[in-house]
């Protein structure tokens, strides 16, 4: 019988398999027919620990015992409480700036990217009440950035075949160049130049340090420190969607943190609850607060989700947090990180490669071919040739990516950097 289910991101036209998945542990995916599967991409980024981490199962099953849903409006309950403190410890804080002092909680990484463009509207359309400034509606973004799929998440990422059919309903923005090496002043320049337009920006958003589906493009921390110091002086709010970035990634809890950079909003999803369930929260300072609080009932924050802020979810991420205060998981990048780093060196050197680069747990490199697009037809491709080696990876066209768990060892590690290179050997066209 055929399956009624529409899966995301996939052509089902094509006829391409859909393994089944029926228990797995670390790194390792168990298939239904036997085979299994080094997890490459920590199921789409989300996973840090590993897969059914026994600390965050433990505590998925007790708070299941005890309180399952309820309503957050009006309401609250103790593992969201003990989240939201941790949250605000854990931000990034630096001398002479706010610190994220408020939590918003939604249910995935497009939502708590639209909750921190709403915020981030609300506070200008509040000010404007008070007659405190001019409303503010435009957003500035970074080229090639990707920040979910939902009508506002698309309408702040990179303009293409993924999001063409519902370019109707898509918001304008203004775009600032990527900052490529060499190039980081044209980017400067520009953001510059678009806070001091007539029209003046209500918001700059961005995926700090690594832009993921973007091609995975690394900047550096000057320059996202550089983009937040332009913000701040023309008092345009800076909004760092740390969805993929957070928990670790780039090498620090916050890829933030590198340029000690404090935003005014901050999006965290996916690792939050170590990959377990569905959780998300959006960071604000008091004054992205303050200009909602008010005894007018008009003025409060208008967004919501039924499962917002979800006790079980609550709960793994509560236990994720506690991993990350009681164990060494930073020590554990560090390892990883430099076991990439060595293997992706000799794979660099291979003329099927090029544009090797790498920050903390994430690692990217090009196959050399002409068929480099995004819907080329390399990247199924090399999905299936990774599959019949007993590894799950998804890459971005001819970019090819690593962002695995953090308990990834160093044989798996092995396995999955010669499965690199037989790719290269099978599919790259050097010049």
């Amino acid at each position: 019988m055929t399956s009624p289910i529409w899966h995301p991101f996939t052509q089902h036209g094509l006829g391409e398999p859909i393994p089944k998945v029926v228990r797995a542990q670390g790194a390792v995916l168990h298939l239904e027919d036997g085979r299994t599967l080094i997890d490459g991409i920590s199921s789409w980024w989300v996973t840090t620990h590993g897969h059914c981490h026994p600390r965050i199962a433990a505590a998925i099953a007790a708070q299941a015992q005890a309180l399952d849903q309820l309503i957050f409006a009006g309401y609250t309950h103790d593992p969201a409480e003990e989240v939201a403190r941790s949250l605000v410890e854990l931000a990034p804080r630096a001398e002479g700036r706010d610190a994220l002092s408020r939590v918003f909680f939604s249910d995935s990484g497009s939502t708590a990217v639209e909750v921190a463009l709403k915020m981030a509207l609300g506070y200008w359309h509040n000010r404007a009440l008070d007659g405190l400034s001019a409303p503010r509606h435009r957003i500035l973004v970074l080229e090639h950035g990707y920040h979910g799929d939902t009508i506002g998440a698309m309408s702040i990422g990179e303009r293409g075949v993924y999001n063409a059919a519902w370019a109707p309903l898509l918001f304008d923005v203004g775009t600032i160049p990527f900052p490529h090496p060499g190039r980081e002043g044209e980017t400067l320049a520009a953001l510059e130049a678009a806070c001091t337009a007539p029209e003046k920006p209500a918001a700059l958003i961005v995926e700090p340090l690594v832009l993921g589906a973007g091609g995975m493009l690394i900047y550096a921390p000057a320059v996202l420190r550089d983009m937040a110091a332009i913000c701040a002086r023309h008092d345009v709010l800076f909004i760092a969607d740390e969805v993929m970035t957070g928990w670790g990634r780039t090498g620090t809890l916050f890829a933030c943190e590198q340029a000690g950079v404090v935003p005014d909003i901050m999006a965290v999803a996916k690792g939050i609850t170590g990959g377990a369930l569905p959780l998300a929260a959006t960071l604000a300072t008091s004054r992205i607060f303050d200009a909602h609080y008010s005894t007018d009932r008009a003025r409060l924050f208008y967004h919501s989700s039924s499962y917002t802020a979800n006790a079980i979810a609550c709960a793994a991420a509560a236990a994720n947090l506690a991993i990350w205060r009681e164990e060494d998981v930073l020590g554990r990048i560090a390892a990883l990180s430099q076991g990439m780093a060595q293997r992706l060196s000799a794979l660099a050197g291979r003329p099927a490669f090029e544009n090797p680069r790498q920050l903390g747990a994430i690692a990217a490199i090009d196959l050399v071919t002409a068929d480099a697009g995004y819907l080329s037809d390399l990247a199924p491709r090399l999905r299936a040739f990774f599959l019949d080696r007993g590894i799950l990876l998804r890459p971005l066209g001819n970019t090819i990516y690593l962002m695995p768990p953090y308990c990834l060892d160093s044989d798996q590690l092995d396995l999955i950097f010669a499965a690199l290179a037989q790719a290269g050997d099978a599919f790259a066209i050097p010049a």
